[in-house]
């Protein structure tokens, strides 16, 4: 079996960015929403075409899709803004996430 076939979710292959995830997916909504507003900071980190490509996401899955963000807007946003990052912003956002997951607060943290 090769990685490939082992890491079907784009966050599989790196460990910080799969911890990360997989812990903000077991928070409350609450939690869950003041981590997707500090992934909304990632825009400043992106080219517009990219965020034109997250909006196209966002309306094809709403509501719709299988996967365990799919039901929030602003989730989703959060999510596939931290997709599109470039790799070394994925991994400063992801460690900043572990922490504020681990503190427990969101206050004060920036990309």
């Amino acid at each position: 079996m090769t990685e490939q076939t082992v890491n079907k979710r784009w966050y599989d292959s790196d460990p910080i960015l799969k911890e990360a995830l997989e812990l903000l997916r077991l928070q409350p909504d609450k939690t869950q929403k003041e981590a997707a507003e500090f992934m909304l900071k990632l825009q400043e980190q992106v080219a517009a075409e990219v965020i034109d490509h997250v909006y196209d996401i966002i309306n094809t899955y709403q509501g719709k899709g299988n996967r365990w963000y799919d039901n929030d807007p602003m989730m989703i946003k959060g999510v596939e803004l931290l997709r599109n990052a470039p790799a070394s912003v994925q991994r400063v956002a992801a460690l900043k996430l572990l922490l504020a997951l681990e503190r427990k607060s969101f206050e004060g943290l920036e990309i």
